[in-house]
């Protein structure tokens, strides 16, 4: 069964003020390097990315590579809505997954190989959810087996991936995500990434 990575870029930035998917980091926008990252862990495998608030402006950021764009019209309604629109389109292509992973495209140090660890560890340890671990906490990216992809579907619209996590810490593993804690939400956020551009990996 193959594995999937479907990367959430929906949202309206409400607390930015423009949309944080085309702000430019190294060279590229995060929406860009986030799915060329999707694709470099994914291989031949399947990749969604989920468009909202935005879509024609974020499809010429994603020209020329091998994803699927699904637009959720119930995007407003909150991660959940997204979640379950990209697991819809993968289910679309392939019937039997083996795992999803989900990201998002405002965590600019999110590596190919990261997402890799996240693979090996749900294939080493046999735990159906393998979380990202930063800050003290467990979060995005994260691996949800196919035995636990039911729970993404029936996930409330407000919720996101965090909260499967806190309702079933027994079903958790975790990789170590160094610098994880590192996303952009605020003008302030963005101007620290790039205050500290030079200690990360590009």
């Amino acid at each position: 069964m193959p594995r999937a990575i479907v990367l959430l870029a929906a949202g309206a930035s409400m607390r930015l003020g423009r949309p944080k998917q085309l702000l430019v980091y190294q060279g590229q926008t995060l929406l860009r390097r986030a799915a060329e990252t999707a694709v470099a862990a994914a291989g031949s495998l399947p990749v969604v990315v989920v468009t909202g608030a935005l879509h024609t402006e974020l499809l010429l950021e994603l020209a020329g590579l091998p994803v699927r764009v699904a637009w959720c019209p119930e995007w407003e309604r909150g991660m959940g809505a997204s979640l379950k629109t990209g697991l819809k389109a993968l289910e679309a292509q392939s019937s039997a997954l083996s795992s999803v992973t989900v990201m998002l495209c405002d965590q600019p140090l999110v590596t190919p190989a990261l997402l890799q660890h996240l693979a090996e560890a749900h294939a080493t340890t046999g735990q159906p959810i393998v979380a990202s671990e930063y800050g003290g906490v467990r979060g995005v990216p994260v691996l949800f087996g196919a035995e636990v992809l039911p729970l993404l579907r029936h996930l409330p619209d407000a919720a996101g991936a965090g909260q499967l996590l806190k309702q079933h810490p027994e079903l958790v593993t975790t990789v170590p995500f160094p610098g994880g804690e590192m996303d952009v939400d605020t003008e302030a956020q963005y101007a620290a990434l790039l205050a500290e551009r030079s200690r990360w990996p590009k």
